[in-house]
């Protein structure tokens, strides 16, 4: 099943899934905001609660897979997309020993101040530059960048089709297309165990830890509703881009996509 679950008839008209709910797809991005802002300085312990901590090490993989330049007669530039409290483009600056230049775009300027501030900590703030902008309509000119990075971020667009196809416009000809997400568990006795801990164990932990358990259960459902690797990598190609892969990680709790503009 699709994040982008859309009934015939006019944009207006179409419906998306918002975790169990069904609501206008032109609603969907502001409660997925909403969602963002509520646990904006609880991002990373969101992650570690969904992935058991294992995100960051799924971002050291996509960064590895990414491998940036460290050198070069110009910068690599980057745009990281739905990123807005830094890890990646923070991951990328490192591996590229200061010869990356990242713009992170994110639509929730609450996590975009999170990873301003970290910025500043790391001494990365003339590396690392933070942008308010719709995965859908980034702000960006086309063929601007060398690669595109999003983690964790894609299954909250509602037009999942629509930024691909904005990925591949601000690519330049051989840039590269990462995407590092939640999928499907493909090992058997651990999609039990998995589904158990997502249903029961996360939203009570978010209760507990952030006060509200709601844009966790959303974050669940999400999951779930999100395309298997298979379809998603179609997708990938649908919207123009070549030689799209996966490499499934943890029994398939998570995958990284790889495909090119060429």
């Amino acid at each position: 099943m699709t994040t982008d679950t859309t009934t015939p008839g006019t944009d207006a008209d179409a419906t998306t899934h918002f975790g169990a709910r069904t609501v206008p797809i032109s609603q969907k991005q502001d409660l997925v905001d909403d969602v963002f802002h509520r646990v904006a300085n609880r991002y990373d312990l969101m992650n570690d609660l969904m992935s058991g901590g294992l995100h960051r090490t799924w971002k050291d993989a996509m960064v590895s897979w990414l491998a940036p330049p460290h050198h070069g007669r110009r910068p690599f530039h980057v745009l990281d997309v739905a990123g807005g409290t830094g890890d990646i483009a923070f991951r990328i600056a490192a591996r590229a020993e200061g010869h990356a230049k990242i713009i992170v775009c994110d639509i929730n300027e609450s996590m975009l101040s999170v990873g301003r501030d970290r910025a500043a900590e790391r001494g990365l703030s003339d590396q690392v530059q933070f942008v308010v902008g719709n995965a859908e309509a980034p702000p960006f000119d086309r063929r601007q960048f060398d690669a595109y990075t999003i983690a964790f971020g894609i299954r909250n667009v509602p037009r999942i089709p629509k930024a691909l196809a904005e990925a591949h416009r601000v690519l330049r000809p051989g840039g590269r297309f990462l995407c590092l997400e939640f999928s499907h568990v493909d090992m058997a006795g651990l999609d039990t165990v998995y589904d158990l801990f997502s249903d029961h164990v996360i939203p009570r932990i978010g209760r507990i830890v952030a006060g509200d358990d709601q844009p966790y259960k959303y974050l669940v459902e999400s999951i779930r509703e999100f395309p298997a690797p298979a379809r998603f990598a179609q997708m990938i190609t649908d919207a123009g881009f070549e030689r799209a892969t996966w490499r499934p990680l943890s029994g398939g709790i998570a995958a990284i996509h790889s495909a090119y503009k060429i």
